[in-house]
Parts: structure tokens; C-alpha cells; sequence
């Protein structure tokens, strides 16, 4: 026991942090703690129907110490002593303002209680104008496209856009923003004590899908291009970065300030941070041409591929392809839904608002029953929807749904595209419409791997990891059914914090790269969903009228734009 040695993988998700300890010979998982975050929770600085979505800085300083404090009280000391290294991950993009110190405004005095000093989250869709000038200035003839390794559209969803749409509309951020940092690039400055941003390790994952930073223009756009683009951009990238680092890189030492605060010994190393979506794949048994779907509130679809085979090919219509982004010298190629659970939890809030009305100011209840009555309902709503739409033949409903309540992520990026229904009668239940989302996100995954097979990128294999894919056997039997693919499911229930323990491995010096952590590491599969012949080929028919609709949609939004 005393000659073993442990990594922390920690992974913060949308609405949580969570940290697992893992025994880095074996990938036992000896302890593990989730901590919410308690404004977030409270729905604090977000605004749903502006698409604005916010963090403030202390939720995630917070809910880490609690996190990892709660773990750390159920190891033994001999545990604790062998903790090697710490990786994290978290969402993006999610940057963040910071002064010359690299201290995130929100933590300064004036800027506690402003959104637009806070970690913009990665589905905050308020940049959606800023995105398409991008694309405009990218796309004309007289500029390099820098969108080219990006699938050839810049998001809303990503670096850039969001910070010129934050200094457009706040002045006072405007005026004490210095620079600009990721997420998973602040977590691991913050752990390490180092707030020079000229020496803080900057995620290769985060610059290459988000900021399109590339070899090709040595590191992110041009200035003069940023210049042209609205001038109070101008300057900035010259206060960013200019080198990039992989997630089995060092980012640095435990501060002696965290080593207390957490308990743990002086001498842990903190590697480089990464999005969780790509280190998940890590922790999902990533190979090359086997796409992981990391299906959560949205989904993530990665793929990794040979430098040799891929090349400086550009890939159109994904989210972009970056050397190491997911396995270090090989191509990372990303692509995604914005909305898949989110999907069924809108659905699950609209069947709600009746309940949470009506019980909420009911006289004959008293307020705990209310309240437990309430948690009920939430809780066992989808279900109770997923056994009653299991029932529901194919085709019987009629009904046709788009994926698009959150826009598209890919393929071809298009965040002002809307949802729809189309085939509703007086006979319609709530599980036909349930049945008919399920199926309409099946159908939204289809059309990223229908992109990479055009793009001449093949898919040899599907593996799923995340909360939808652990919990919902409905759900991914249509997805396997849709897709023709079987489907396999990780065992790990904390997949992303897993393939970040995996990476802390690599950087503690314990395996000599991270294929060699995954093989030592992984969780193995727990079940395996096969495509029914019969349904695969009714799906083939519903497919085809879901692609109708969307183009009929698309074409409808880009005439009233």
C-alpha cells in the first residue's frame, strides 16, 4: 500500500464538480465526492429566454474545496500520502474576464453580482451576431479562413464571439478586462498559485476547437484580423498566448495555500486541464475511428485519427480537428448536439408548469407534502414517459420533431435554427411527443456521423458514456436503432473525471502515455445495445421525413433573416 500511488481526476460539469480518487495501478476508485453549485442551482445570473447562462468563479472555488475535502476525509493517510498528481476538466467553452493579476473580475470588488463578469457558460447562445461576423470577415476573400479547421463555422457557443459581445455591451468590463481565460485554464492556475498570464499553461483542447489557434497561423488569429473585426479587439491576442500544451503536460505544483486548504501533500502535481467532453473520451476507451458520444444535457462526439491519414485535411461541419486534443499526436475531431438531455428536461418543465403552479398554491396540502410531492413528480416524470413511449409502435404517432430548441451545434453550426413538431392531432399524448424527441436527437446524431462518412472520415465503432447512456435503456435502443450501430456503454458512472485521473497519471510520471493509463485504468464496458433489423429500417423512413422538416425549417429561418 505504501508503495501505491493515486491520481485525483476532477471534472466540472454543468451543474456540479465532481472528484474521484483512483488507484493509478488498477483504476480502482477508492473514493469519490459530487458538489453542486449552490448559485447555479439557484438559477443566479441567468436569464433562460435571453439564452444568457453565467457561473460566478466562487461556485466552482467552493464546490472544489467541498468536493475534495469530502473524499479526502474517507481515505487513510497512507491514501493520501500516495496522491501523485490532479487533472481536471471542465465545460467549454467557458471563459472568463481577468485583470493583469489573472484574478476573475466576479472575485473583484464592483464586479460580485455582474453576469458579464462571470464564467459565460458554454450554452449561453448571447453571442449569436458577434459569431456570424466572425464568419462574414472569415468567409470573404480577402482574409485567411480561419474557420477552416473549425468545421468552417464559427459558434456563438466559443471563445471569441463571447467576448466580443461581452465588451460590446458592459463598459465597465470592458475597461478592467485585461485578458481573457478557459475554464480549464484558470482551474489549474488557481491550484497552482500561478497568475502570470504569460506563464499559466494554456489548454491545446480549448485554444484549437474554441479560439482556432493553429500551426498554420502560428497560434491564434491575427491581430489585424480581430483589428478588422471590431476594433476593441484589437491588442488582445497579443495578451492571451501564443503556445499550447496537451493534457498529459505539467501545468505545475499543488500552491502551498491549496495543499493546506485540501489536505494533501505538498509535492502533487496539477497537469494541464482540458474540456470534459474530450477528456471523457480518454476515460471512454477512445481509439482510433471509434466515436465516443458523450451524452449529457447536450452531447459531444469525439473522434481521434492518425496525423498521417487526417493531415491538414479541413473537415467541414464539425466543431474543428486540433493535434492532441484528445490523444497527443493524433487528431482530435469533434462534433455535437446542443441540446439531447437538456431536450427531454425542457419537456419534463413544460408537463411540470401545471403541477408546480397549481400544488405550489393549493389549500388542501400542507408544504411538506407539497414539496414531496413536487420531488416526486420531477423525479419519476420522464420514466413514467419513457415506459409509456416504449409501448408506442414506430410510425404510429405520425409525429416529427426537431433537435433544435437549443440551435445546432453540427454539422454546419446554426444557433439561431429553433425546434419543431410537426404532425400533432387531437389524439396526441405526452408520450407520443416524448417518443418523438427521443427520436428527433437519434436523428440529430445521425446526421453528425452521416457528416464525417461525407468528409471521408469513417466510423468503425460507437461508444457512449455519460448520465442519458448510464440511465435510459429507451433511449439509446433508438439510438442504436437509428445510428445501425451497436452501441457500447462505459461502466464508469464519472467517465470524464476518470480520463482525467487517467491524464494525471501520465503527468505524475506513472505510465509513460496515456494509452498506456487507459489500458491500466479503464473501467471496461458494462452493456452493449444492438440495432433490431425491423426497426432500423422503419427508422430509415422517419429519417428521411425528419430531414424534410429540417430543411423545410432552415430554409423557412434563413428567409425571414
Amino acid at each position: 500500500m505504501k508503495n501505491r500511488k493515486y491520481t485525483i481526476g476532477i471534472d466540472f460539469g454543468t451543474d456540479s464538480v465532481r472528484t474521484i480518487v483512483i488507484d493509478s495501478s488498477n483504476g480502482h476508485i477508492v473514493g469519490n465526492a459530487i458538489a453542486k453549485y449552490e448559485r447555479w442551482a439557484k438559477g443566479m445570473y441567468c436569464n433562460p429566454s435571453a439564452n444568457q447562462f453565467r457561473q460566478h468563479p466562487l461556485d466552482h472555488i467552493e464546490s472544489l474545496k467541498h468536493a475534495i475535502k469530502e473524499v479526502i476525509d474517507t481515505l487513510t493517510s497512507e491514501i493520501i500520502n500516495g496522491i501523485a498528481a490532479i487533472s481536471v476538466a471542465t465545460t467549454g467553452s467557458t471563459p472568463i474576464a481577468v485583470n493583469r493579476e489573472g484574478v476573475p473580475l466576479a472575485l473583484l470588488p464592483g464586479f460580485e453580482e455582474n453576469p458579464h463578469a462571470m464564467f459565460i457558460l458554454w450554452k449561453d447562445h448571447t453571442a449569436i451576431g458577434e459569431a456570424e461576423e466572425i464568419n462574414a470577415l472569415a468567409h470573404n476573400q480577402s482574409s485567411i479562413d480561419y474557420t477552416k479547421y473549425s468545421g468552417g463555422e464559427y459558434s456563438s457557443e466559443w471563445f471569441w464571439a463571447k467576448i466580443l459581445h461581452t465588451l460590446r455591451v458592459d463598459s465597465k468590463v470592458r475597461e478592467a478586462a485585461h485578458s481573457w481565460m478557459e475554464h480549464c485554464d484558470w482551474i489549474p492556475s488557481l491550484l497552482t498559485g500561478n497568475t502570470d498570464l504569460r506563464t499559466i499553461k494554456r489548454s491545446r483542447c480549448a485554444a484549437g476547437h474554441k479560439a482556432m489557434w493553429h500551426n498554420d497561423w502560428n497560434g491564434l488569429p491575427a491581430d489585424e484580423f480581430w483589428t478588422q473585426l471590431d476594433p476593441l479587439l484589437s491588442g488582445l491576442r497579443d495578451r492571451l498566448y501564443t503556445d499550447t500544451c496537451t493534457s498529459d503536460q505539467i501545468a505545475g505544483t499543488i500552491s502551498e495555500e491549496w495543499s493546506q486548504l485540501l489536505g494533501l501533500p505538498k509535492d502533487v502535481v496539477i497537469g494541464v486541464g482540458s474540456f470534459d467532453a474530450h477528456i471523457g473520451a480518454i476515460g471512454g476507451a477512445i481509439k482510433p475511428y471509434h466515436m465516443v458520444k458523450v451524452i449529457g444535457t447536450s452531447t459531444c462526439d469525439m473522434i481521434v485519427a492518425p496525423k498521417s491519414e487526417i493531415g491538414n485535411k479541413a473537415i467541414h461541419g464539425i466543431c474543428g480537428q486540433v493535434d492532441g486534443s484528445i490523444l497527443p499526436n493524433m487528431i482530435g475531431l469533434e462534433a455535437g448536439q446542443s441540446a439531447f438531455g437538456d431536450l427531454y428536461a425542457w419537456y419534463r418543465d413544460i408537463l411540470m408548469w401545471p403541477a408546480n403552479k397549481i400544488v405550489a398554491d393549493s389549500k388542501l396540502l400542507d408544504e411538506a407534502t407539497k414539496a414531496a410531492l413536487l420531488e416526486e413528480m420531477e423525479e419519476g416524470i420522464l420514466s413514467e414517459l419513457s415506459m409509456a413511449a416504449s409501448k408506442i409502435e414506430i410510425e404510429e404517432s405520425g409525429i416529427i420533431a426537431l433537435d433544435w430548441m437549443n440551435g445546432r451545434r453540427t454539422p454546419n453550426s446554426n444557433q439561431n435554427l429553433k425546434g419543431a413538431l410537426q404532425g400533432l392531432t387531437l389524439g396526441t399524448t405526452a408520450p407520443n411527443i416524448f417518443r418523438a424527441l427521443v427520436e428527433a436527437t437519434a436523428f440529430g446524431s445521425k446526421k453528425i456521423i452521416e457528416q464525417f462518412q461525407e468528409e471521408g472520415v469513417r466510423i468503425d465503432g460507437v461508444i457512449a458514456i455519460g448520465g442519458v447512456a448510464q440511465k435510459s435503456e429507451f433511449v439509446m435502443q433508438i439510438l442504436a436503432d437509428v445510428l445501425n450501430f451497436p452501441i457500447r456503454i462505459i461502466k464508469s458512472e464519472q467517465t470524464c473525471a476518470l480520463g482525467a485521473a487517467m491524464a494525471a497519471a501520465v503527468v505524475a510520471g506513472l505510465y509513460d502515455s496515456i494509452m498506456d493509463a487507459q489500458d491500466a485504468m479503464g473501467s471496461g464496458f458494462q452493456k452493449e445495445y444492438y440495432p433490431k433489423p425491423e426497426n432500423v429500417e422503419k427508422y430509415k423512413t422517419l429519417y428521411t421525413q425528419y430531414s424534410t422538416l429540417a430543411d423545410f425549417v432552415e430554409a423557412q429561418q434563413l428567409k425571414e433573416s
